[in-house]
This record gives structure tokens, C-alpha cells and sequence, in this order.
């Protein structure tokens, strides 16, 4: 399975996905990827079992993409479907 996509793969497909952001509530209240929807990553981490379906697949973003990187694998090794956002946001900003 692809563990990584770019914002420029993600675009065209963005109404279609599960987006989770990883960044603190304030980060995400000033501004987010559209249809994201956040879920911090200390408690994405602590009970991913309230947050996710093991049969749907989650694309994962922070602020650069080294944050959702280790969450991502952290997810991925308890089998959840996840895919790291490369860059997180700010490759969002450059590219949108």
C-alpha cells in the first residue's frame, strides 16, 4: 500500500477522502486543508479505535509532514489504513 502522497496527487481527489488533521485546535481553526477534519495527534495516538474504521483508508497531515510521517507508521503498524500527506500544510499553501 502507498504510505505517501503529494498535495498535487491529493488535489483531485480531495471531495473523496478521509482527511485528518493532526495539529493542535488553534493551528486548525486558522486555517485547514477543505474537508479535513481534526483530531490531535495525542489523542489520534491514544484510542485510534474511537477515531477510525480499520476498513476505510485516512490521509494524515501536520504542519511540514513529519508529525503525521511517525503517526502514520505508528497507525499503520496496529493496522489501520493511513496515508501521510507529504509536506503536511505548508506544501497545502505552496500548492493549492
Amino acid at each position: 500500500m502507498i504510505s505517501n502522497i503529494s498535495i498535487k496527487d491529493l488535489l483531485p481527489k480531495l471531495n473523496q477522502l478521509n482527511i485528518i488533521d493532526i495539529r493542535n485546535i488553534e493551528s486548525y481553526n486558522n486555517n485547514h486543508i477543505p474537508n479535513a477534519i481534526n483530531i490531535p495527534q495525542n489523542k489520534l495516538l491514544l484510542e485510534p479505535h474511537k477515531y477510525l474504521n480499520p476498513n476505510q483508508t485516512y490521509y494524515i497531515y501536520c504542519q511540514k509532514g513529519l508529525s503525521s510521517a511517525k503517526v502514520c507508521n505508528n497507525l499503520r503498524s496496529k493496522g489501520y489504513k493511513v496515508i501521510n500527506i507529504i509536506g503536511g500544510y505548508e506544501s497545502w499553501i505552496l500548492e493549492k
